[in-house]
């Protein structure tokens, strides 16, 4: 099966070299050109100039993207020329309406549309040990299985199309949650002058550790916070749960403790770094001032 990638972001680009090693990616794309074009060369596999060639070269197309309008207008832009049985899996965390809208653009070419959303940080789509979360026709899905597995360990049909968005947006509620707690614990551990590194060897073997303390707080400790995953990125699909829920009339305090949280760090200029960053705010709490140590960029 001839593969293509869209979307070479920090996930996308990992993504796309796992789909190489397993001798199926024949394309990519990218909105920036020169970085689909070196990346092509480096792998010896086409970097067609139009989303329109790209579909026509291929059996099955990986999408990247970060936004809900970002996935419509590239399967729009895919959805003629791609042959009737290709396959159009989605990684991207969009909302679950926007998958089963691209579903139904793709219907009438008779192409099966897959959710198909991702969850392991940047660590994940490096290794290829990410979670997948599908929705979408179960015989496409036993099809594109080849593809996923190239890219993740734990591969799971949910059911009907949006049932991997509305997986992953299970996730991002965890993630919110946990992410505030290993926040809030380490700001507390700080202030009572405990020995940080050696409290993260310990705890992380504990009943309270996840994969966010261990791989995560020791960012608060050194007080820097690349991007793993970006403070706006898991705004935008907060936002897509808050909607979500709303329309069982429901508000999720978890989530819009965060998104508060998450508005403020972007007000502060700190959007582009991890969401460990959050931690900026915890220690303040137990600072006198709202200058603190980790309040410089």
């Amino acid at each position: 099966m001839r593969v293509g990638f869209v979307g070479l972001g920090a996930m996308g680009m990992h993504m796309a070299r796992n789909l190489h090693r397993g001798g199926l990616l024949a394309a990519v794309w990218n909105r920036t050109g020169e970085k689909a074009r070196a990346l092509a060369s480096e792998l010896s596999v086409q970097a067609p100039p139009t989303l329109a060639d790209l579909a026509s070269s291929v059996d099955a197309v990986v999408t990247c993207v970060s936004a809900d309008a970002d996935i419509l207008e590239v399967v729009q832009q895919l959805a003629p020329n791609l042959r009737s049985g290709a396959l159009v899996l989605d990684s991207s965390t969009v909302g679950a309406e926007t998958a089963r809208k691209s579903a139904e653009l793709l219907k009438p070419r008779g192409v099966e549309f897959l959710d198909c959303p991702v969850s392991g940080g940047t660590e994940g789509a490096r290794d290829a040990t990410l979670a997948i979360m599908v929705g979408g026709n179960e015989e496409a899905f036993e099809r594109a299985k080849p593809i996923l597995a190239a890219m993740g360990k734990a591969v799971t049909h949910f059911g009907p199309t949006g049932s991997g968005q509305a997986a992953k947006a299970t996730n991002q509620i965890m993630c919110a949650g946990i992410i505030e707690a290993v926040s809030e614990a380490m700001a507390f551990a700080r202030a009572q002058g405990l020995p940080l590194e050696k409290l993260i060897d310990t705890l992380g073997k504990g009943a309270g550790s996840s994969w966010y303390f261990v791989h995560r707080a020791p960012n608060m400790v050194r007080g820097t916070f690349p991007a793993g995953f970006r403070v706006r990125l898991h705004e935008k699909d907060l936002t897509i749960c808050r909607d979500m829920a709303a329309r069982f009339g429901v508000t999720l305090p978890v989530v819009e403790r965060m998104l508060g949280e998450y508005a403020e760090l972007v007000a502060r200029g700190y959007g582009d770094e991890d969401i460990s960053s959050t931690f900026r705010l915890k220690a303040e709490l137990f600072d006198h001032t709202h200058e603190t140590n980790y309040d410089s960029k």
